[in-house]
């Protein structure tokens, strides 16, 4: 996937493209059905595929103050989205001029200027541009004058209840522990990533389980505090069995105004310090409580780890290695 930022100006094939718009933050199932359904588009018109993007949310610049933890950042997101088959991602920056910006405008400069699009593809209560204006119709207007087709979709809905796919709805999930919903709407386990760094040792050498201590950055979304099993992907994307720990220690004195989150890597003796890791999500298996001594701490890690090897034997998606990962750091 070729991606190009808006100082890079026009794409070197000179455009042409069906087009979908959005932040993608997580590119759950219902942007990989609105990608899906762009892919479809660009086949019958013989063009490539775009996606349109910001390089923060809008949110942390039109209401700071309330904007949302993110599912994934950037990195994570153009990974996704390559691994979704769009063939070009323009990213745009979100600043306080391009939250003035008339929707028109933006129609004009990025849509026909710079990616002389010939189809557009968002959903169906799409909206951008200064105060929101812009929607799927004022997109279809102006299709009629650039000679461009707009294609309104419906939201993918997900599971028994049939709960309509949004990143809002993912992060409540994962806030409210229920992983399960949340991975089901990704897709995928729920992955974060970081520095792997030192600690007081008491993951390690106390309670004979090292832990990678990975330093999340403060503005991405975390499940809720409990005992998970998952995966711990390496840089080059080995991909290791771990039980993990995300919490306060409330055996310990607190330390911390913040969760730690704390992977114990099955059958691994290694040196893991100063790399930036993943850790993915694949169930939770219980919330985190305090013991009265460090022996019975020990105990139930003994039957956590037990825990999260039984887990990780049935879960798909390991694989030996994956694709290194392509990240700016924690």
């Amino acid at each position: 996937m070729q991606v190009i930022r808006a100082e890079d100006g026009r794409p070197a094939d000179g455009g042409g493209f069906a087009v979908t718009i959005g932040f993608f933050d997580g590119v759950h199932r219902g942007h990989r059905a609105l990608i899906e359904a762009t892919r479809r588009r660009a086949a019958e018109l013989g063009a490539p595929t775009a996606v349109v993007t910001f390089d923060r949310h809008p949110a942390t610049v039109v209401r700071p103050d309330s904007a949302p933890l993110l599912l994934t950042d950037l990195d994570q997101r153009l990974e996704r989205l390559a691994d979704a088959g769009v063939d070009l991602t323009l990213v745009l920056a979100f600043d306080d001029a391009r939250a003035r910006e008339q929707a028109e405008d933006f129609v004009l400069e990025v849509l026909v200027q710079r990616l002389s699009v010939r189809a557009v593809v968002v959903g169906a209560d799409f909206h951008f541009g200064h105060r929101r204006r812009g929607n799927v119709e004022l997109l279809r207007s102006s299709g009629g004058r650039h000679g461009f087709t707009v294609h309104g979709l419906a939201l993918a809905a997900c599971g028994p209840d049939a709960v309509v796919v949004s990143s809002t709805a993912i992060r409540s999930a994962l806030a409210g522990g229920d992983l399960a919903a949340a991975n089901a709407m990704l897709g995928r386990p729920h992955e974060v990533r970081g520095l792997v760094v030192g600690n007081d040792q008491r993951g390690g050498r106390q309670l004979g389980y090292p832990t990678a201590n990975v330093a999340v950055p403060p503005e991405i979304q975390l499940p809720a505090v409990g005992i998970y099993a998952g995966w711990y992907v390496r840089p080059d994307g080995e991909t290791l069995p771990a039980a993990i720990s995300l919490g306060w220690r409330p055996t310990f004195a607190r330390s911390t105004d913040r969760p730690l989150l704390e992977a114990h890597v099955l059958d691994f003796d290694g040196d893991l310090y100063g790399e930036v890791g993943a850790v993915r999500f694949v169930a939770r298996l219980r919330d985190e409580e305090r013991f009265d001594s460090v022996e019975a701490l020990v105990t139930q890690i003994g039957r956590d780890v037990a825990a999260a090897r039984a887990v990780l034997a049935e879960a798909p998606g390991r694989g030996p290695r994956g694709q290194p990962l392509a990240h700016r750091g924690g």
